[in-house]
This record gives structure tokens, sequence and C-alpha cells, in this order.
């Protein structure tokens, strides 16, 4: 596990490359297209302030966006022995926060529940958290980008601009394709790092049955939530968001039946 711990580390550096490898592509292929050179300078900036904004302030929103609340032992002396669930959010150890909804402390046993909580207390162990936050601060700088490139050359570019050729034609379609290969590349990683998860739970509480169980009850249940919202949903234990996903390849989780097989056939 310290292997595995150190191996997200180095992924996080390896994805924050590749974000910013694929954010400075598309900001050269617009300024060379606009002719505004400059454009990615300020581009920069504005994402190195966006990911570092969203890298402080993530774990508070989430909270906030999610109506959650500390508690104390008092409030549910049951949740608090095993300290909680559903989702988890926090940049590091020292600021990480672990969330429980009603409804799972409802239908979860004290096993389940045990299995649950380790798989979010994995997702702190391994920096989880971290990664996400910043794959989709940095997502969510290159769709900004790319909207507003696109308005702007439809809408607000001078004709010469309008007419710059080829290399319009790549940026464009630059600016339509970059927001959508960087979702699913982040959607990606979200659905590795639950598998991961599943595995350190296990691993601390020394006993996947409790995990796979705790799996079959939310997908008994349901895990979606009335109150949903889209850029948190990785944060949680299985998918909270309705409807399905194309080939899974828009989903912020992989499916549970696999989660269950993989726990099932994991060997301690």
């Amino acid at each position: 596990m310290y292997e595995q711990i150190a191996s997200n580390k180095r992924r996080t550096y390896l994805l924050l490359f590749v974000f910013l490898a694929l954010l400075w592509g598309l900001a050269l292929i617009i300024g060379r297209a606009s002719g505004h050179p400059d454009l990615l300078f300020g581009i920069g900036i504005f994402s190195l302030v966006y990911a570092a904004f969203s890298y402080f302030a993530g774990a508070k929103m989430a909270l906030a966006i999610n109506g959650a609340h500390e508690i104390t032992k008092k409030d549910n002396p049951r949740l608090w022995r095993t300290v909680e669930n559903a989702f988890a959010t926090g940049r590091d150890y020292d600021h990480a926060v672990v969330c429980a909804t009603s409804g799972l402390l409802e239908v979860m046993n004290d096993t389940e529940l045990q299995g649950v909580i380790a798989h979010e207390l994995g997702h702190v162990k391994n920096y989880d958290m971290r990664v996400n936050t910043l794959a989709f601060a940095l997502v969510g700088v290159i769709s900004l980008v790319a909207d507003f490139f696109i308005r702007f050359t439809f809408f607000g570019g001078n004709r010469e601009e309008r007419e710059n050729g080829a290399m319009l034609g790549v940026a464009i379609v630059a600016a339509v394709l970059a927001p959508v290969a960087a979702t699913l590349l982040q959607l990606a990683i979200s659905r590795r790092r639950e598998y991961l998860a599943d595995a350190t739970g296990a691993l601390t509480t020394r006993y996947p049955e409790g995990l796979a169980d705790a799996l079959e009850e939310i997908e008994k249940t349901g895990s979606v939530l009335r109150k949903q919202n889209t850029s948190t949903a990785h944060m949680f234990f299985a998918n909270p968001l309705s409807g399905h996903s194309f080939l899974n390849l828009f989903s912020t989780h992989p499916p549970i039946q696999a989660r269950i097989k993989a726990l099932r056939e994991m060997k301690l």
C-alpha cells in the first residue's frame, strides 16, 4: 500500500502535466488562429489562479453544495464511533473530510458501514481527492477557454479573424474536442481511483465481503440523491446521479457489479 500511495503521488504530477500540456496546446492553437499569441500567457495566469482556488477552496465548496455539516458525538453516536462515509473531500490528510448521508446510515448494518468508511478513508490515504479536485479544475479551465474562443470567433471576432483559413478551422476543432477529451480523462481517472479505494478499504478492514455487501445494498436501494450536483458526483461512494451513461464513458464510478466482483476475487 505504501508503494501504491507513492505511485498515486507520481500520477498526480503526471496528470497535471497531461492536463497542462492539453491546455497549453489549446491556447497555442487558439492564439495563432486568432492572431493574439499573447493569449497563451493570459490563459496560463487564469489557469493557475483557477486551479489554486479550486485546490484550496474545493473542500469547503463541496460541503456547502451538499449541505454537509460537522456533527458531535451526541448527534449520532454510531456514526461518530465508526467515523463516517458517503463522500470524501480534501486535499491532504490534515484537510480531509468524510461525510455520511442519513440514507446511508439507515440502510447499512455496522459491518457494511465499516467497509464504506474504510473505502472513503482509502481515498484520503491515497490522495485521491487531490487528484480529482485538480483534474476537475483543469477540465473547467479548458472548457471555459474553448467556449470563450468559439463564442468570440462566431459572434465577436472581426471578419479577417473569421476568415483565417485552415488554422482557424483547426482551432475550432481543437476547441470542440479538447473539453471532451479532458472530461473523459478525468472520469477515467475517477473510476480507477474507486477501484483503488475499494482495495485499500478491504485491506484496512481485512474483510472485503463487508464492502461487497455494502455495494449490493446500495445497488438494491439505489444511490441517487434528491439533491444532485455533477461537480461533486465523483466524491460519493456510488454514483449519486440519475440516468445512465453511454457505455459508462461519462460515469464517475465503475459499475457496481464490477466492483463487487473485484472485491470477492481479492486474496488477502
